[in-house]
Order: structure tokens, then C-alpha cells, then sequence
């Protein structure tokens, strides 16, 4: 059933967009709507189904949109936790919204937007997720690409209020998946277009969580309330800071934006005294020191991770060093890594497609020695993004771009980012002492983990920063951002 929406394209809080600029956004829509066709007057049936994957951990249930099934909704306690698989960061923080929810008692549903194969919504999302992951990967490999293309696109190109416009315009598309959804039911997004759908849907309580430190229009929703996880965040999103040039705009209401701190899963939170002493015991008794390599939800870096095992393989060797590597779901990366370094097999075991094994061996390594090298690989995208975090509790530092991982309560080494808006994750890292500053080419990726490896100092320090960090409140993100999505309902907004 087709509803009226509000026009969001032609003015973004106060500010008007330029006649050309929203004709262009009209254009986009219309482009799209040629390629993937128009269903907003399908009545398309909704179901709720248990998720087996992270279910048992976060009392997750999946919403099904073109599938019958059951729909009773839990209108009282009942969370939507509303993402797109792009990458595999929305959906780590997807998880720790649901985590926070689950913890508070209440129910979180999860709905991805990216997975109802019949509708435009996933058309239009999967069209521009391809090209994502595609320009992604090839800013890795060419570094001209990268510096005329990837960086300035992902630092300034999203950063405009156009580009905002035109997002609105096409997520129009996008709405009819929320048809058959009880508009009472508070939505958090932790990507911008299910927050978009939702408002234009006419949910009536949507949180939309942004991500990145630094402020890009792309990630605005008039109509939402915006949560960011930094005090520097907080300030370029109010002022919409170089938005529109060094015009200066009309800035976002001040119930329109929060800061929360960042989002981090309950589990990882209620375990961070426990799991820091644990990395500061294990460092002093000289056991091996355990790194955890992530790759990015784009399969890129590939390169840095091979790098990075040829300079550990002889502390692996020597048990100064043990090795987690979760390739995610591509498992070609791992066969590429032992293929270019095969002495890898001397000391990899594979821990493949098997989720309670992964589990398992996340429990024990809590409490157990681990050496040599551990590869995870998971075909289905829960359980392969998850496992980080599984993980994440027994490494002692995780190795990663700074993507969303910057904000994680584990101390960190940041690799070379994929992207100029990354560079901001890692900075507010390094300021807060959860992690390094970005190592931007391999020389310098190697003398970190040399430090992390021969002194105490780093890794201490961090796990120091750490505990006093949740003291202060900042990892408490994901608990309020789902304390403010129920105040919304209860109208304290």
C-alpha cells in the first residue's frame, strides 16, 4: 500500500538544496526505478523468524519481508535494529545495538534491508554496495585510483549536502519493505538508509546511529534522532560542518543529535576489568602475545595481512606470538595467504564453517594457552562477522583498518585505512590510548608490532586507558542509544 511521504530532498534542516541539485536527486530515483522497477503499491507479507546464528547469544529475531509467517511482534518491548549488509560494519554494530537491547530486556528484531532479494529497496542497495566493495578493493591496489578516486570520494563526496539529498530521494524506493510493520515500534539504524526508509515508511520512534567520527552528509536523517560516538563528531554534525563548502548552514536541531559514546556489545563491556588483566597477566608471564588480524567486509588488504604473517611466523615459531586470522566469509583470502606463504600450514589450524567450534575455542582461549596460528572462516555473514568479537575478548591486540573496530574496548593496531573518512576512527583512538595512531605502509605496521612485542608499555597502557575509558562512560553507546529509542516512544522527546 503506497503511502504519502514527506518531501526530505528539497531542504535538509533549514538549508535548501539548489533547483539542480534536487532534480539531479529526482534523476537518480528515476534512473534507478528504470533498472529495478517500482513497488510501492506491492503489499509485500511480513514474518518473524528465529535467527539461529546469533540468536541464542542476543535474543535476535529475524524479519522476513515476502515471506509468510508468524508477525507478533512484541509492540511493548520490541526493538527493530535496522541495517544493510555493506561491508561488515553495520552489521558488528547492529550486533552490539542488539546486544544492548537484549541486555536491557528488551526484544531487538533484525532487518536488512539488503536481504529481501524481490523487492526494489534491495535492488537499488545491492546495485551500489557492488560498486562499493568493488571501488574498495581497487583503491588497495592502485594507488591512483585510490588518490583521485576512493579518498576524495569517501572524504568529500559524501561529505555534501547534495549527496544527502539524493539519498532521501532514493530511499523512497526503500519504504515499502516497512508496510506490514507496527509504526509504534521504535527502529534503530545503523546505516543511514533504513533510517531514511523508516521515516519515509512513517515509523513514528527512528534512532539513526551513525558510525564514522568524521561528519559526511550521507549519514543524516531529518526526522531521526542522529546518536554519534564521539565529542568531535558531535560538534562537525551539529554545525553540518563543510557540508556545503565554507558556507555556514543552518545547524541540526539540538534534540536532533545525541552523543552516546561509542557502540559496543554488552558482552565485550561487562567483561573489560576481566579481560584487560587478563592480556596485562599474560604479557607478564611472557606468553605468546596474541594478534588478531580482521579483514574488512570488502575482502581488501589482503596484502598487509600476508606482510604481517611473514614478520611473525619466526615469534610464532619461537611461541612468542599467536596468531587469530578471520578472513570472514572469503575464504579465498586464506587460500591466497597460504599459497604466498606456505610455511603458514606448518602452524595453521583451520577453524571452517563450523560455529560451535569457533565458539568453543573463543571460550577456552580465556582461559587457556594458545599458540601457532587459528584461521576462521565462516560462510554465513553472521557468524563471520561475529566471530571478531568472539575473538576479540582473548586476543591481546586486534590488527585492523580503522573502520568501526576503532571504537572497540581492545587495544588496537591500525593498519593502513580504506577510505579518507577512516583516518578519524583512528586518531580518536590514539587520543583516548585504546589504540595506535594508523600505520600507513608496512614499515611502520611491523616496528608497532615489534613495540607491542618487546615492551610492556603499549599493550599496559592501553588496557589501562581501557578500564578507566568505561569508568568515564564511553563504551556505553549501544545502551543509550536504545535507551533513547524507548524514550522517544515514551515521549520524553
Amino acid at each position: 500500500m503506497k503511502c504519502k511521504m514527506t518531501e526530505r530532498s528539497k531542504q535538509i534542516f533549514g538549508n535548501d538544496i539548489a533547483p539542480g541539485a534536487y532534480k539531479k536527486a529526482v534523476r537518480s530515483k528515476q534512473k534507478f526505478i528504470r533498472k529495478f522497477g517500482d513497488d510501492s503499491t506491492k503489499n509485500y507479507p511480513t514474518s518473524i523468524k528465529a535467527n539461529p546464528y546469533i540468536g541464542p547469544e542476543l535474543g535476535v529475531s529475524d524479519i522476513r519481508v515476502g515471506e509468510e509467517g508468524a508477525t507478533d511482534f512484541h509492540t511493548e518491548k520490541g526493538i527493530i535494529v535496522g541495517n544493510i549488509r555493506m561491508g561488515f560494519g553495520h552489521y558488528r554494530i547492529s550486533m552490539a545495538i542488539a546486544s544492548a537491547a537484549h541486555a536491557l530486556g528488551y526484544e531487538p528484531y533484525w532487518m536488512d534491508l539488503n536481504s529481501y532479494g524481490q523487492t526494489t529497496c534491495t535492488k537499488v542497495i545491492g546495485a551500489q554496495n557492488d560498486l562499493y566493495s568493488m571501488g574498495s578493493r581497487l583503491s588497495q591496489k592502485s594507488r591512483l585510483f585510490n588518490r583521485l578516486v576512493w579518498e576524495p570520494m569517501n572524504y568529500e563526496g559524501f561529505r555534501k549536502l547534495t549527496y544527502n539529498a539524493a539519498d532521501q530521494k532514493n530511499a523512497e524506493l526503500m519504504a515499502p519493505v516497512y508496510a506490514n510493520i507496527p509504526k509504534d515500534i521504535p527502529v534503530v539504524a545503523t546505516h543511514v538508509w533504513p533510517a531514511q526508509a523508516a521515516l519515509h515508511a512513517g515509523m513514528k520512534y527512528v534512532v539513526n546511529a551513525i558510525p564514522d567520527n568524521w561528519q559526511m552528509a550521507l549519514h543524516l536523517a531529518e526526522g531521526s534522532i542522529h546518536t554519534v560516538q564521539t565529542h568531535y563528531a558531535y560538534q562537525g554534525y551539529r554545525i553540518l560542518n563543510g557540508m556545503q563548502g565554507n558556507d555556514v548552514l543552518n545547524p541540526m536541531p539540538e534534540d536532533a543529535l545525541f552523543y552516546t559514546g561509542h557502540y559496543i556489545d554488552h558482552e565485550l563491556v561487562s567483561n573489560i576489568e576481566t579481560d584487560c588483566a587478563a592480556r596485562k597477566q599474560r604479557k607478564e608471564e611472557g606468553k605468546p602475545m596474541r594478534f588478531l588480524l580482521t579483514i574488512g567486509g570488502a575482502g581488501a588488504q589482503k596484502e598487509i595481512f600476508a606482510e604481517i604473517i611473514r614478520f611473525l611466523l619466526p615469534q610464532i615459531k619461537e611461541k612468542k606470538a599467536a596468531l587469530y586470522v578471520n578472513v570472514g566469509d572469503y575464504r579465498n583470502v586464506w587460500k591466497e595467504l597460504l599459497k604466498e606463504i606456505p610455511e603458514m600450514g606448518h602452524y595453521a589450524k583451520e577453524h571452517f564453517n563450523d560455529w560451535e567450534d569457533t565458539k568453543k575455542f573463543a571460550e577456552d582461549a580465556l582461559n587457556k594457552d594458545v599458540i601457532g596460528i587459528h584461521g576462521f572462516w565462516h560462510e554465513n555473514i553472521f557468524e563471520a562477522v561475529y566471530c571478531t568479537n568472539l575473538l576479540m575478548r582473548s586476543c591481546d591486540v586486534l590488527v585492523t583498518k580503522p573502520s568501526e573496530l576503532s571504537f572497540y574496548p581492545v587495544p588496537k593496531l591500525f593498519i593502513r585505512r580504506v577510505g579518507g573518512h577512516e583516518q578519524w576512527g583512528a586518531i580518536h583512538s590514539a587520543e583516548i590510548g585504546d589504540g595506535t595512531l594508523e600505520c600507513r605502509d608496512i614499515p611502520h605496521t611491523l616496528q608497532m608490532m615489534k613495540l607491542f612485542l618487546e615492551e610492556k608499555t603499549l599493550l599496559c597502557d592501553m588496557c589501562d586507558n581501557i578500564v578507566k575509558n568505561k569508568e568515564a562512560g564511553i563504551y556505553d553507546g549501544a545502551y543509550k542509544v536504545v535507551e533513547l529509542a524507548f524514550s522517544m516512544k515514551q515521549k520524553k522527546f
